[in-house]
C-alpha cells in the first residue's frame, strides 16, 4: 500500500508501491496541489519500491496538467528498479529526474 505525504510546500513524497490499485488514490492526492497552480510540482521517489504502467500514466497526465499552465514538474530519488522502469518506456527521456532533493530544488 502506498503512502502520500507532502514534507514540504511543492514536494509530494510517495513510498511503497504504485500500482493499479494505489495510482487513483495518488490522483486524487495530486488533484488539488495541481488545481493550486504550483510553480513546481516535485514527487520524492526514495521510498517507492515498485511502480507499473498505471503508475506511469499517472505521472504523465499529472506533468502535463503542471506544464499547461506553465509549471514544472520533477521526479527525484528514484531506486534503481524504478528507474529502470522509467528507462525501458524511455519515459526518462521526457519526466526531469533528479538524483536528489537538493538537485531538483536547485
Amino acid at each position: 500500500m502506498a503512502q502520500v505525504t507532502t514534507p514540504a510546500p511543492g514536494i509530494v513524497a510517495l513510498e511503497g508501491e504504485i500500482d493499479l490499485n494505489q495510482s487513483p488514490l495518488i490522483k486524487e492526492f495530486l488533484r488539488p496541489l495541481i488545481e493550486q497552480k504550483s510553480q513546481r510540482l516535485l514527487v520524492d521517489m526514495t521510498g517507492v519500491s515498485y511502480i507499473d504502467s498505471s503508475g506511469l500514466a499517472l505521472f504523465i497526465e499529472a506533468m502535463q496538467r503542471v506544464q499547461a499552465y506553465g509549471g514544472a514538474f520533477g521526479l527525484y530519488g528514484l531506486r534503481p528498479g524504478v528507474r529502470t522502469i522509467f528507462e525501458i518506456a524511455r519515459l526518462d527521456q521526457i519526466f526531469k529526474i533528479y538524483p536528489d532533493r537538493e538537485s531538483a530544488m536547485a
